[in-house]
């Protein structure tokens, strides 16, 4: 048994290796493409004379930030409905139960990680599993962001789920191993890999005592059953430190998939990463700052002109250079003339701010979606109809992350099934009464006992619907609503339900409890005798 955990360990370890020769050189994109994004380009470019100016406009920096808010508005929220009839309080269960999930897990911190990633480096990583230590100890299933810079998936394929392994690393202190692993932490040898980790250039980081922690994820195969498992062990330090194998001879998930989704920005063929708004854009900013340079440096040049003396014009250079005094000698004032430096043509002073706004527009970044609108339009609805017009290219983004946020929910639910064993108290609106009132759910909820007591797993639909928080849209929607309660098209109740606003919930539960008191008000009012 000893040797096949060495086998094994010494298998994995060259395979690490093989990705890791293969991920060299993304590596090194990734870390360009971030120093591009916060305008530190210039260290790539050697220059003879580092007194040069170095100027940075941050222009594609801004576009990425202000495509980033406009997919931050769009920001998924699952919704789950009932394949079935009669399964619709389950679906609502399994709705508040993914909301739930996500609060705990700061979704919208991780929602944030990913959009950087997928705009800047071209790619984001999602991560589904099951976290016990969550929910006050009753677990709960995770949707998080994984750092490009800390997986590596198999290099010869386009599908994850086709890959040979996945790893995902990160270092961890020699201490925090002997802590968890004190058994196994004495074999640990030093660690040959190095973190492929950004390193930041104020804070000083070191490597020592600092040991790479490799979940090393394995997809097999049964020819007998035609069904996929998923694996996982983890290493350090040349060392087997678990193994699901061990535990779970069946599979680490029952789902059979890599708990991972990759959302390429614009698709790499052959890979299933993609390049970012930097690798398209990063030329046209390194143009115009190089623009800029020359701009500047013929300004500088221009601030103090030459002074061109002959040695016949009998004047003294250092006498000449005093401005404190008011008189000179000297033989011939033809032998002194100033040399000017040249201006610049004037094509070239509009030349960069043509670059500049050809980012801004290819990029789908126009002055429409930063909310600058021109020629007095003022009205909500007519600001969010130019937004909307001109943020196609954010929209068609938005839909690629929606479709990878559905996959991610999937996996999520599955995990559920698999895992939720303890009951978690779920709040629902009750049907009837419209209060709040909870309800326990476990992984069995999500199954159906058949005629003959075989438990069968039940089957869901997720529809995806972004949580739009952009002032305008939402100041034109409910205006909209507004319009059809005025002409009676629907009433104040399906209005308010329709309608989006901060306290919306509030609203309707006072409006529930000031209903049922007037009826109760009603009940207690004596009833009138009807004449004989």
């Amino acid at each position: 048994m000893t040797s096949m955990k060495q086998n094994k360990t010494e298998r994995l370890y060259e395979l690490f290796e093989e990705y890791r020769n293969a991920y060299r050189a993304e590596w090194e994109r990734l870390d360009r493409c971030e120093r591009v994004y916060r305008g530190d380009h210039w260290q790539d470019v050697p220059e003879q004379d580092d007194n040069e100016p170095r100027p940075v406009t941050p222009v594609l920096q801004s576009t990425i930030e202000n495509v980033r808010a406009d997919l931050m508005d769009r920001m998924p929220e699952a919704v789950i409905v009932s394949d079935g009839a009669g399964h619709e309080r389950v679906a609502e269960m399994l709705t508040a139960l993914i909301r739930e999930n996500h609060r705990l897990c700061r979704f919208e911190r991780e929602y944030a990680n990913m959009m950087h990633d997928l705009l800047v480096g071209g790619y984001m990583v999602q991560e589904t599993g099951y976290d016990s230590e969550l929910n006050g100890g009753f677990g709960a299933a995770f949707l998080r962001a994984v750092d490009p810079h800390s997986i590596m998936f198999d290099p010869l394929v386009t599908d994850i789920q086709q890959s040979r392994a996945v790893f995902k690393f990160a270092p961890y202190p020699m201490e925090w191993l002997r802590a968890h692993y004190p058994e196994k932490a004495e074999k640990m040898r030093e660690d040959i890999f190095r973190p492929a980790r950004v390193q930041d250039d104020y804070l000083q980081q070191s490597d020592r005592d600092m040991v790479l922690l490799i979940e090393a994820w394995e997809r097999e195969y049964d020819s007998d059953t035609g069904r996929s498992s998923i694996h996982m062990a983890k290493l350090a330090g040349g060392v087997l430190l678990e193994d699901s194998r061990d535990h779970k001879p069946g599979g680490y998930f029952a789902h059979g998939e890599y708990p991972f989704v990759v959302t390429p920005l614009f698709v790499r063929k052959g890979t299933p990463l993609g390049y970012g708004f930097v690798d398209m854009f990063e030329t046209q900013q390194r143009y115009a700052d190089k623009l800029d340079q020359i701009i500047l440096k013929n300004a500088l040049m221009a601030s103090h002109n030459k002074l061109l003396i002959t040695g016949a014009s009998g004047f003294d250079p250092e006498d000449l250079r005093d401005w404190s005094k008011e008189v000179h000698r000297g033989e011939s004032l033809a032998g002194v003339t100033w040399f000017p430096t040249a201006p610049l043509p004037g094509y070239i002073l509009s030349y960069g701010e043509n670059i500049r706004q050809s980012i801004r527009e290819e990029s789908g970044s126009n002055d429409f979606v930063r909310g600058q609108t021109y020629g007095g339009v003022t009205a909500a609805s007519a600001i969010a109809a130019l937004q909307e017009a001109g943020s196609k290219r954010s929209r068609m983004v938005a839909r690629a992350v929606h479709g990878a946020f559905e996959e991610a929910v999937r996996q999520e639910l599955e995990v559920e099934r698999e895992f939720c064993v303890l009951p978690r108290r779920i709040t629902l609106a009750n049907a009837d009464t419209g209060r709040q009132e909870a309800v326990a759910f476990t992984g069995e909820t999500m199954f159906e006992l058949t005629a003959r007591k075989n438990r069968l797993p039940l089957e869901f639909g997720i529809s995806v619907r972004a949580q739009q928080e952009n002032r305008f849209s939402v100041a034109a929607h409910n205006e909209l609503i507004l319009n059809l309660v005025k002409l009676n098209m629907i009433t104040p109740a399906i209005g308010l339900e329709m309608m989006l606003f901060d306290g919306k919930r509030e609203a309707q539960a006072l409006m529930r409890e000031h209903l049922r008191a007037e009826q109760e008000k009603q009940l207690q009012q004596p009833q009138m005798a009807l004449p004989q």
